[in-house]
């Protein structure tokens, strides 16, 4: 019998994720054993501090160093990650797999809708990219920073008296926590973080692990992997990451081609970029660095150094 070992982050939503992507694999083969195994991120240890900071102690990312390099190590063989969360630089010696499907890319407004929140109304979100989206929506709005994990931030619109916070409408269906979604708030003015809704699968790409390559390739999803492609390439292109205000979307049309849309707003809000085009879904990179160069012909590189800067102690 073959035995892997899978790791995560321990979050709730990471143990769901892990047990929803195992599921379809350990009935497909009955002969393989896979064990799961936690790994605590920066990110998981320290909730107090910028993200940005905690990124530059933890290696790299906040909430991926210590999985890849426990990977990398051979402390486990699989790690199943919320692509959104991945840098888009594989480290040498690790591979991305494609995702198997993808959930709800959209954000969710927890706790009220939008048209219903009161003028100055207190909404919490952690993420530059969905504080600088509501802002241009709603400037009357009082953004509060939240950090932690799913059911914590929920509960922070009691604890902590927000009117509402935004969370990803995938991790909140994954927990089961669909009666929680205020709204689904619009794709085209909330554009999501690259690759949300779909899982990051890395294994080590040495001639060791083809085997298991070849079996987590079976829950492969060629829609969804061009889709995130085509958006990790274009954050890729804009050096992006989790503190800068970059959101993208790439779905295939009814015809078979890829279409991708993204934004690239200021941190209050005032301007906001955006740009689409549509091309072959077999070029998913060609289409998100061709996006990002519309977004850089418009000045995305000076909205995006302002928030870099503004994320720095």
């Amino acid at each position: 019998m073959a035995r892997y070992l899978v790791g995560s982050r321990a979050s709730k939503l990471a143990r769901a994720q892990v047990r929803q992507y195992l599921a379809p694999l350990r009935e497909r083969f009955p002969d393989a054993e896979f064990t799961h195994r936690v790994i605590l991120e920066g990110g998981d240890r320290d909730r107090r501090s910028g993200l940005a900071d905690v990124s530059a102690g933890s290696g790299g990312s906040a909430f991926s160093s210590a999985q890849e390099a426990a990977l990398a190590g051979g402390e486990v063989d699989i790690v199943v990650h919320s692509l959104k969360d991945l840098p888009t630089a594989v480290p040498e010696g690790l591979a991305l797999m494609a995702p198997p499907g993808r959930e709800d890319v959209r954000d969710a407004l927890c706790g009220a809708t939008l048209a219903g929140l009161r003028k100055g109304a207190r909404v919490g979100t952690g993420a530059a990219r969905r504080a600088a989206q509501l802002r241009a929506v709603r400037p009357d709005i009082e953004i509060v920073p939240i950090r932690g994990n799913v059911p914590p931030r929920l509960r922070k619109i009691e604890t902590e008296g927000l009117d509402a916070v935004v969370l990803a409408a995938a991790g909140l269906r994954r927990l089961g926590l669909d009666d929680a979604i205020g709204e689904l708030l619009p794709l085209d003015l909330f554009p999501p973080s690259p690759g949300q809704g779909a899982l990051g699968i890395q294994v080590r790409a040495d001639e060791a692990s083809a085997p298991l390559r070849a079996l987590l390739a079976t829950t492969a999803d060629p829609a969804a992997d061009a889709a995130v492609r085509a958006e990790r390439a274009l954050l890729a292109e804009l050096h992006g990451g989790c503190s800068v205000p970059v959101g993208a979307y790439a779905s295939l049309l009814p015809d078979g081609e890829l279409t991708l849309l993204a934004q690239v707003s200021s941190l209050d809000g005032a301007t906001q970029l955006t740009a689409r085009r549509t091309n072959a879904a077999e070029s998913p990179e060609a289409l998100g660095r061709a996006v990002a160069a519309d977004l850089v012909a418009q000045g995305a590189h000076a909205l995006l150094d302002a928030a870099r800067a503004a994320s720095r102690p």
